[in-house]
């Protein structure tokens, strides 16, 4: 999917450039508008802000349909993020390499939204043969919920569940980058602010663990590559 710049009072190449710099290396938006000025482009934090809210999603999107083929064996956990002040949940899985499957925020952590980010996992990346996941009852409910749906909708076969603290490491490391970018943010105002910047986080990570094209090629390239 091409992304549309019409109306931008600045250059494409310009927002592409605020937008990678935000969800890559973990800046305040104060620090990217002096970040900004330095490179000759005046521009006020609060349009940084619309940026990269408006344009992360539309680039994360064209990261999942573009990236490699994934594992068929998954690794799932919830990542921790503050949005008005209040934990919200940041829903993640990757496969047994590492490598990113999906991404959901939700506002709650319960079977449904559970069931919920994994039926738009599967519906991403197609039925894994197993997900290693924690002890945590609501989402092997909502796994156990799913399974349900394949039985009865012709897919046949079920995905298998794995509650494995050792096998449940990978991501749980994986956390590490998303957090080290949202913490110079000081938290979200809102919440589809932070569902959006997210996603542009995300795509940026699957930037750096080479999801997207072979290594060597420059990561902004391959950002300004997903508008294209």
């Amino acid at each position: 999917m091409t992304i549309d710049f019409k109306g931008s009072h600045f250059p494409k190449s310009v927002i592409l450039y605020a937008v990678f710099f935000y969800v890559r290396y973990g800046v305040s938006y104060r620090d990217l508008e002096e970040i900004m000025v330095e490179r000759g482009v005046k521009i006020d934090h609060s349009t940084l802000n619309r940026w990269v809210v408006k344009f992360s999603p539309l680039i994360a999107a064209n990261a999942q349909a573009r990236k490699k083929q994934t594992a068929a064996s998954w690794r799932m956990d919830e990542a921790y993020i503050k949005v008005r002040g209040k934990w919200t949940y940041l829903y993640r899985a990757v496969d047994r390499e590492g490598q990113t499957l999906d991404f959901m925020l939700s506002e709650r952590r319960d079977t449904a939204a559970a069931r919920r980010f994994f039926k738009r996992t599967v519906g991403t990346n197609g039925v894994p043969d197993r997900i290693a996941i924690d002890k945590s009852g609501a989402n092997l409910a909502g796994l156990q919920s799913l399974n349900v749906i394949l039985k009865f909708t012709g897919v046949g076969r079920i995905i298998g569940i794995v509650q494995s603290k050792y096998l449940h490491n990978i991501v749980e490391q994986d956390h590490r980058f998303i957090k080290r970018i949202t913490r110079p943010m000081l938290g979200f105002k809102a919440f589809h602010s932070a569902a959006a910047t997210l996603a542009g986080i995300e795509a940026a990570h699957m930037i750096r663990k080479g999801q997207l094209a072979q290594k060597g090629s420059p990561a902004f390239k391959q950002f300004a590559d997903l508008a294209a």
